[in-house]
């Protein structure tokens, strides 16, 4: 599976703050809180589902729900939550020490402060958390408005879901923000509660704005998703084969995985989730409105939502999926009736009948291509290399690889050539330019093209290769995967071609691969599921761009954003993968801005070919474009946040907050007397499990006469042993003089500093 990155600082924080709650002072222990009574006020499944926990605490839950809303929330707040229902929120909330309100933004004033509203039936010092629609500012009012109407009622702010991530899988995730005290006072209700993970975030209004962060992301990564499907399937590709791959690739996001079921089984459900996905679009257009903050990507997202749900075709009622088809030219749903295949299961029938092939001619030595090439060096196979940059193949030279002068020289003696450079132009030019590698080809060679280039090329390219009249075979096999993982020979590759040519190439393209699918179709076909990856991809950085700087407009803490995005329904593999960068303001380039340039250009090409519209796509491409335009291109991908940057004045980097002298004062142990002998040696006398950690830059004689450890490199791992061999006392040398330049880099003292710290925590979490 996708290799989703996962969240323990949000985990540790509810697990601090547990622990915690059994020491506060606010005049209510956990186990006195179950004799409390817990009211609810509107309901869905998360209600039922909270409300339940509460009833296995021992807590007396009450609820009302507005008897025109659906039914099906009161009969599971009913069964599932084991609640009494109510007349009105008067009678819900009279008594209630804690009020879990669920509002749209319509009709909240009415619900508190009507005849029989919850504001008549409140006690005082009762705790209000509301789950809201209601955009920063009109949360603002009603907070006021409560507490001008009726002294010594609380109200705070949540954001609740069910966490979808590996880690917070079927919990509750409850995210309050608010005064402080009361949050944590809130906090103790949920101390007792089964999987509920409580944590309190900020200023009250904070949290509403982190569930608008995550509603901008599901609406596009919804409607990226939809674009990716009907493109694939118009390119003749089977919709559950690219459903089977893109969920396990960087394309994937928990939108795509929930939602293309619904789309492909046309499920009834699919309406009311696009509903109130327009719904919250809404009200994110209308925040960033008020912010004056541009989102480009939503707003576009915005109008198909709109399209989708309006049910409407030639005047006559439809469902979301026939208007799509209708605006697509496609039908997936018949596509999706037709007989499917295991691609994984072909690959692996291929790579059993395939031949064996020593020689290998490799065109393209760069980031990708060098690790592929001496992978299969280290896997036995005789590389052949060309590449422009003559110092990586003085490289690849010294890892025992034979180099040439030409593409025309590499190819001369080769069995099977493979091309990996960045684009069709570098390929056009290494296969037909000067010296070119077809030339030199002999007859029967099979030629495999890892570039990432468009379908329409690689079918181009077949008919120009087959018009040589020398047998030469092409195999269309993009990989994905990164650096990394084509050194380790576990990419996940794409391919299709002829039958004879997968036949003579299929042991090389196992021994690159972790994933290997086969996808029928002939050349062309594999492009087309690279080009459906690469679309989602791209639309998911840029998107991730976009919510990560609307975050920092609406003065969030964009870490803490991160932290909690990871759980929810928002989150993409990308977001995951590219967000980080954008908060350490590290651009370092991994996979460049030029490369989207290039992939979500292909897939506007490809879809202007095929005569579909695909809006979010082209205005993500935009977006990548601004950044090259800006200078930008050579950086990490990462940094298309950068457009948001410069557009707004945001800085999306997440800095460490600023420390109030007096907390930290306060913080600091007491003075040490003049002779602190006695207070050292009881200190050690006691068993503790503490460890002193000594940052010093010259910690002379510590080794031979205290036997006491000094670490003069300090990474995370050596840092993690450190700890797990419960030391009392460990020095790490801080004198940056000694240290090599990429371990210190430019930066200045503070940042050196907390640099250390930030190591030394991160080791002493994970030991």
């Amino acid at each position: 599976p996708c290799p989703l990155s996962l969240c323990s600082p949000l985990l540790r924080a509810g697990r601090r703050r547990r622990r915690a709650r059994s020491h506060a002072t606010s005049g209510m222990s956990p186990s006195s809180s179950a004799a409390k009574v817990v009211a609810f006020v509107g309901a869905d499944g998360l209600s039922a589902a909270l409300a339940a926990s509460f009833t296995r605490s021992g807590a007396i839950v009450r609820f009302y729900i507005d008897p025109k809303a659906d039914g099906s929330a009161a009969t599971a707040l009913a069964e599932q939550g084991g609640g009494v229902r109510c007349a009105s929120p008067a009678e819900a909330t009279r008594d209630s020490a804690l009020v879990v309100v669920l509002s749209d933004a319509d009709g909240v004033d009415e619900l508190f402060f009507g005849a029989q509203g919850i504001v008549k039936g409140l006690c005082k010092e009762a705790i209000v958390l509301i789950r809201s629609t209601l955009v920063p500012s009109h949360l603002e009012k009603l907070g006021q408005k409560l507490a001008d109407e009726k002294k010594g009622i609380f109200l705070l702010d949540a954001y609740i879901f069910s966490g979808l991530s590996d880690e917070l899988k079927q919990n509750i995730v409850v995210v309050a923000s608010g005064r402080k005290d009361v949050a944590e006072r809130a906090g103790q209700f949920f101390s007792g509660l089964d999987k509920t993970i409580y944590f309190v975030e900020g200023e009250f209004g904070c949290s509403s704005k982190i569930r608008l962060v995550n509603d901008l992301l599901e609406s596009i990564h919804f409607v990226a998703s939809t674009e990716a499907m009907f493109i694939g399937v118009r390119a003749g590709i089977h919709p559950s084969i690219i459903y089977d791959i893109i969920s396990n690739a960087a394309g994937s996001s928990r939108i795509f995985v929930e939602v293309v079921p619904k789309i492909l089984s046309e499920d009834p459900l699919l309406i009311d989730f696009l509903k109130s996905l327009k719904k919250h679009a809404s009200y994110v257009m209308d925040t960033a409105k008020a912010a004056t903050f541009p989102l480009p990507l939503l707003a576009v997202a915005y109008q198909q939502l709109i399209h989708g749900s309006s049910g409407v075709i030639r005047d006559e009622s439809a469902s979301p999926l026939k208007v799509w088809e209708q605006l697509f030219g496609v039908n997936i749903v018949d596509a999706a009736s037709q007989q499917i295949y295991d691609a994984s299961k072909l690959a692996d029938q291929l790579v059993m009948a395939s031949k064996a092939a020593k020689r290998i001619g490799f065109i393209g030595l760069g980031a990708m291509g060098f690790g592929m090439a001496s992978h299969l060096l280290k896997s036995g196979f005789s590389i052949t290399a060309y590449d422009v940059y003559k110092p990586t193949l003085a490289r690849f030279a010294a890892l025992g690889g034979l180099t040439k002068d030409s593409p025309e020289e590499v190819s001369r003696d080769a069995e099977i050539l493979i091309i990996m450079v960045a684009n069709e132009v570098q390929a056009e030019s290494v296969l037909y330019g000067n010296a070119g590698a077809v030339s030199g080809l002999p007859a029967g060679t099979s030629i495999i093209l890892s570039s990432t280039v468009s379908p329409g090329f690689v079918t181009q390219l077949k008919g120009r290769l087959e018009a040589e009249c020398r047998e030469i075979k092409l195999v269309d096999a993009p990989v994905s995967g990164g650096v990394k993982r084509a050194a380790d020979g576990t990419l996940t590759v794409i391919v299709s071609g002829t039958d004879e040519a997968l036949h003579c190439t299929g042991r090389v393209l196992s021994a690159l691969s972790e994933k290997l699918y086969l996808i029928k179709g002939g050349c062309g076909a594999a492009s087309s599921v690279k080009m459906v990856n690469q679309l989602l991809a791209g639309v998911h950085i840029a998107s991730a761009a976009e919510a990560m700087a609307f975050g920092a407009r609406l003065n969030l803490r964009t870490r803490r954003v991160f932290e909690i995005i990871q759980h929810a329904r928002g989150y993409s593999w990308m977001f995951g993968n590219r967000v980080p960068h954008m908060l350490d303001n590290d651009y370092t380039p991994l996979s460049a801005v030029d490369i989207f340039v290039k992939d979500l250009g292909i897939v506007s090409r490809e879809s202007s070919n095929l005569r579909i519209p695909l809006h979010v796509s082209s205005v993500a491409h935009q977006l990548f474009v601004s950044g090259s335009a800006s200078g930008w291109g050579r950086y990490d991908d990462s940094a298309v946040v950068k457009v948001y940057e410069t557009l707004s004045g945001v800085k999306v980097e997440g800095r460490p907050p600023m420390l109030n002298k007096e907390d930290v004062l306060r913080s600091l142990p007491v003075e040490w007397p003049e002779v602190p002998m006695d207070d050292l040696v009881s200190s050690a006398s006691h068993d503790s499990k503490k460890v002193l950690v000594v940052l010093d830059d010259d910690p002379t004689g510590t080794q031979t006469v205290h036997d006491i450890e000094v670490l003069t490199e300090w990474p995370v791992e050596a840092l993690t042993e450190q700890f797990l061999k419960l030391p009392t006392c460990f020095f790490i040398l801080t004198n940056s003089r000694s240290m090599i330049a990429n371990k210190v880099g430019k930066c200045g003292l503070k940042q050196f500093i907390f640099r250390v710290f930030k190591y030394i925590f991160k080791a002493f979490s994970l030991s």
